[in-house]
């Protein structure tokens, strides 16, 4: 019988061989515990009790066979991570294996039905439509089909109908409280049209309802960041920023916003009336400027001509006889004859009698010219 010590070291040894040997069929239980479906976990637990058995040892031999253990430890964490993507493997491989199934069925169906199968089989899109085709609750390779004759396989393909046409939605009456806290009611009208079937189908429950309510939410934003005047007078750029707002958000929906008009913008009824108020006022305002720029005018011409009269008394006396036709024109009963002018003021600035005398004869011959003139004005509107 041999000693107590070397029986333990010879236990030491069979137990350390043991541990080597488990360590070189690590990697091998490992793969069989993955593909039978089985958790690394209890295999690491039963693993780390043998490594803590071969450890009891004391000595430098038993410290450099736990690190030797420890560092050979297997990955708990990645050994789950690479079951679950064996799983994910695994059902996507059956689900395949399903669908081959299927689609296999479905052929044999339509060969054994023929030719009635053929009016299930064959649609026909017209030419502003698309047919968005799902196999098996997929989306079909290649996009909508369309325009014209596309095939599906009954009971496991199924299609919905996208059209492609531009359409209109007109905005309901927003109120909206303006930058300088005006309520206005504003409405407009959306142009839109569906730019990519499969995202408008794949990526949103309703694009057209979608995008009616972005259009309403929208307008009130935009109008919202605008004072009353800017409102009024920039309906054209307030468009403009409507439609890239809306076609940028409704992209990832397969909707091509085209254009954007706003309609009418109704006022309050008492800010109406003080709008009009103004407006006249301005009005009265520019005409009164007007004249009086008229006036002006008139002024400095009148001045003007004076200056050149006053230079020349033949031109006074010519202005005073086309005052007189002028007068004899409009069939007047009475005509008064004025007191010429530089008769009064030869009289003011003279008082001697030759003069006096003088003037009077020329009076008389100018009251003569007068009346010479009258009558052949007269004979000639009686002919």
């Amino acid at each position: 019988m041999a000693p107590p010590q070397v029986g333990h070291t010879a236990a030491i040894a069979t137990i350390t061989a043991a541990s080597t040997h488990h360590q070189h069929q690590h990697y091998h239980h490992q793969q069989q515990h993955q593909r039978t479906g089985v958790g690394g976990g209890g295999y690491g637990r039963k693993h780390q009790h043998h490594h803590l058995i071969a450890a009891m040892p004391t000595g430098n031999s038993s410290s450099n066979s736990q690190r030797e253990t420890t560092s050979k430890r297997p990955d708990t964490t990645v050994s789950v991570s690479t079951m679950y993507t064996q799983a994910e493997e695994d059902v996507g491989d059956k689900s395949s294996t399903c669908g081959t199934l299927l689609i296999f069925l479905s052929v044999a169906l339509v060969i054994l039905t023929l030719p009635f199968s053929l009016f299930v089989c064959f649609k026909v899109v017209q030419e502003y439509e698309r047919a968005v085709i799902f196999r098996l609750g997929r989306l079909m390779q290649g996009g909508a089909k369309g325009p014209g004759i596309f095939f599906i396989l009954p009971c496991i393909d199924s299609y919905a109908r996208v059209d492609l046409r531009t359409r209109t939605y007109d905005v309901p009456p927003q109120e909206v409280l303006t930058k300088d806290s005006v309520t206005v009611s504003v409405d407009a009208v959306v142009y839109y049209r569906v730019s990519n079937a499969t995202v408008s189908i794949a990526n949103v429950e309703n694009a057209h309802h979608s995008t009616r309510l972005l259009a309403q939410t929208t307008l009130r934003n935009t109008m919202g960041t605008r004072h009353l005047h800017e409102i009024l007078s920039e309906r054209v750029s307030i468009s403009g920023s409507m439609q890239v707002q809306l076609d940028e958000a409704t992209d990832a929906w397969g909707i091509k916003v085209e254009r954007v008009e706003i309609k009418d913008v109704r006022l309050p009824v008492q800010l109406q009336r003080a709008m009009a108020a103004e407006a006249e006022a301005a009005r009265e305002a520019r005409a009164k400027v007007i004249a009086a720029e008229g006036e002006q005018k008139a002024s400095k011409a009148l001045r003007e001509a004076s200056e050149v009269i006053g230079g020349s008394p033949a031109a006074l006396q010519l202005r005073y006889l086309q005052t007189l036709s002028t007068i004899s024109a409009e069939k007047n009963s009475t005509i008064v004859f004025p007191l010429p002018i530089d008769l009064i003021t030869y009289f003011l600035k003279t008082n001697d009698e030759n003069t006096k005398q003088n003037a009077k004869a020329a009076a008389a011959a100018i009251a003569r010219t007068t009346v010479e003139a009258i009558a052949q004005q007269q004979q000639s509107t009686a002919m």
